[in-house]
């Protein structure tokens, strides 16, 4: 009976590596990304890109565990997810309330540690945000929303 489990676990892990969801591919900067309606600088553009683009944009830079089936089903879930959540690809496309409620959103979870996901970090520590970023993306977040509060 063991024997039989197991062949069943082995051929179940064997088919559904040739599951395999769309790729993320997109253009994460085009003419409707967020540095289109407010103003980015260069260090958190950068910033962002490193940290919560794979995840946040139409564009993912996948690593090669990703076409490892159940991680890349997992993976493609999160990044899903993600751009469901918030897309700076398309961060235009949000009227001015979404866009001023998103930038809050974006203040918050960096400073509360949420963002980005403890399990994203598990291997991209290089990305983790420290402290002078975490300060650079509030007080940025803080002059864009005074700024979009203007204009409504």
């Amino acid at each position: 009976m063991k024997k039989k489990l197991l062949y069943l676990l082995l051929f179940i892990i064997v088919a559904i590596q040739f599951i395999r969801p769309a790729e993320n591919k997109g253009q994460a900067f085009t003419s409707q990304d967020i540095s289109h309606y407010v103003a980015v600088p260069l260090n958190i553009k950068n910033t962002l890109q490193a940290s919560c683009y794979d995840c946040h944009s139409n564009h993912t830079n996948y690593p090669w565990y990703s076409k490892v089936n159940p991680i890349g089903l997992w993976l493609n879930h999160h990044i899903e997810e993600g751009k469901a959540e918030l897309n700076f690809s398309d961060f235009s496309k949000y009227d001015l309330k979404k866009m001023d409620h998103k930038l809050e959103e974006i203040a918050e979870e960096v400073q509360e540690g949420h963002m980005p996901l403890p399990s994203y970090l598990w291997l991209h520590n290089d990305v983790k945000l420290d402290q002078q970023q975490i300060a650079q993306i509030v007080a940025w977040v803080q002059t864009e929303r005074q700024k979009l509060a203007l204009t409504r």
